[in-house]
């Protein structure tokens, strides 16, 4: 799908030759969910759903497990963080300002609709509106992150990064510092967490990383970026430069930041608020560092 993967085991000595192998055996899993989800392969399962005509498409389990998911993340992110915005994210990439109109007009206001009708042994049956598209990229790597930990049960201390979501376990008495990028400068920390386990009992945290530094482009002279506003089909207008937030699953996490960044700073925490998230950090574009008040406890020196 694009990006790293990066697992971190906290294995003894005694366990380097075993912590190789279940990394080994876990990135081989990864490789097979992403070759089936990304849309950068005709023959992806996600490709192949795109490409079909019909307004009813089986699919197979996997592919039906993060669409579940993508379909959660809508009503988590309050609409925000929309998985059938594919045509608008593309047509933000290489499309002027006369075209974009002309496409939206085409696609109308933005009503698709969809649903899914479940299948045997995992799989399902999506039911959609003619000419809807889906894009997986976010969702997906929160996805990989949290199915790719589970397969990692025996570590009571892990990381899976998948190109900056992050799924954590930590044992007891374990801490894990994870720094947050400052985009304004190279080699720069934000902020840094410190993650442990919470009463005795491991922690199990998501920490994921949206904004609008990245994945940015110019067209007829004025920037955009790939984070499209469903309300309006076009990249969002935003005070957000990056939002990161501390949840319980990468996924979760995943979703919030991207819904934090397009709603603007104000909308964006009093969402985050009303989600109950674990913790916040906001970067506004008047270089203002925001966070929710839980978060201070989370903090490194």
């Amino acid at each position: 799908m694009g990006g790293r993967l990066t697992i971190h085991l906290d294995a003894g000595e005694d366990r380097l030759a075993e912590a190789r192998q279940e990394c080994a055996a876990v990135t081989e899993r990864v490789q097979v969910w992403a070759a089936r989800l990304t849309r950068f392969s005709d023959t992806s399962d996600l490709s192949v759903l795109n490409a079909d005509p019909r307004d009813e498409v089986p699919v197979r389990p996997t592919l039906a497990s993060i669409l579940r998911a993508g379909r959660t993340a809508t009503e988590q992110s309050e609409g925000l963080a929309d998985i059938t915005l594919l045509d608008a994210r593309l047509a933000a990439e290489g499309l002027t300002a006369e075209e974009m109109a002309a496409e939206q007009a085409r696609l109308g206001s933005h009503a698709f609709d969809w649903s899914m009708a479940p299948g045997r042994h995992g799989s399902a049956v999506v039911r959609r509106s003619p000419g809807l598209r889906f894009d997986l990229d976010g969702v997906g790597k929160g996805w990989i992150a949290d199915r790719a930990l589970r397969r990692l049960a025996a570590w009571p201390s892990a990381i899976v990064d998948a190109d900056g979501d992050l799924a954590i376990r930590c044992a007891s008495s374990r801490t894990w510092e994870v720094a947050v990028d400052d985009p304004r400068a190279t080699d720069t920390s934000l902020v840094v967490l410190r993650l442990a386990a919470t009463h005795g009992v491991p922690g199990r945290w998501g920490v994921a990383t949206s904004g609008v530094s990245v994945h940015r482009w110019t067209v007829d002279g004025r920037v955009r970026h790939h984070l499209i506003d469903p309300r309006s089909g076009l990249p969002a207008t935003t005070d957000v430069v990056q939002a990161t937030v501390i949840a319980g699953s990468a996924l979760r996490a995943e979703v919030l930041a991207k819904a934090a960044v397009i709603a603007g700073s104000g909308a964006g925490l009093a969402l985050l608020e009303r989600a109950r998230v674990q913790g916040a950090v906001i970067l506004t574009d008047r270089g203002e560092v925001m966070a929710l008040p839980q978060t201070l406890s989370l903090l490194g020196d």
